[in-house]
Formats: C-alpha cells, sequence, structure tokens
C-alpha cells in the first residue's frame, strides 16, 4: 500500500534552477549587509546547482562571482580599517 503517488517527473533540476537564482540574489545582497555570511551561502548554493547541471548555468555563474566578490569586499574593509572585523 502506498500512501503517497510515485513521482512521474523528476524535480531535480527546477531545484538546482532554484539555487542558482537564490545563489545571484544571496551575492546581490551581500554586497550590501551581512556579507560575511551571504558570500559563502551564495558561493555554495552556486557550486551544488553547477554541479547538479541546472539549466541557469549563468546566473549560478553570477551568484559564484558575487559571492567571491562579497569575501573580497569583506577583506578590502577589513584591511582599510586595520580591524579584524567589519565595524561601522
Amino acid at each position: 500500500m502506498h500512501l503517497t503517488a510515485p513521482a512521474t517527473h523528476r524535480t531535480g533540476i527546477r531545484d538546482t534552477d532554484g539555487m542558482a537564482v537564490a545563489s545571484f540574489v544571496l551575492g546581490l545582497l551581500g554586497l550590501l549587509v551581512l556579507n560575511v555570511f551571504l558570500g559563502p551561502i551564495a558561493i555554495a548554493l552556486a557550486a551544488v546547482a553547477l554541479r547538479r547541471g541546472t539549466a541557469r548555468r549563468g546566473r549560478a555563474a553570477l551568484g559564484l562571482g558575487l559571492g567571491v566578490a562579497d569575501l573580497v569586499v569583506l577583506a578590502v574593509f577589513m584591511q582599510a580599517d586595520q580591524t579584524v572585523s567589519w565595524s561601522f
């Protein structure tokens, strides 16, 4: 007895497309706020989406680039401020 119907199609591609979009959005937001958290999350989501073969490869690549840019911006601000953390 099955309580749920068997899946008729795979949802993996849709999941990876969502990860690609999420990495792009989080990478873009990370340039403005919370780059220390949003940058690595954007990088991880983009890497998983690219590894699983997303149809939105460009958006995942942009998310990866923006995630790296978040960490670079953080490093530049920390170096300019001569502190270990980003402060106002």
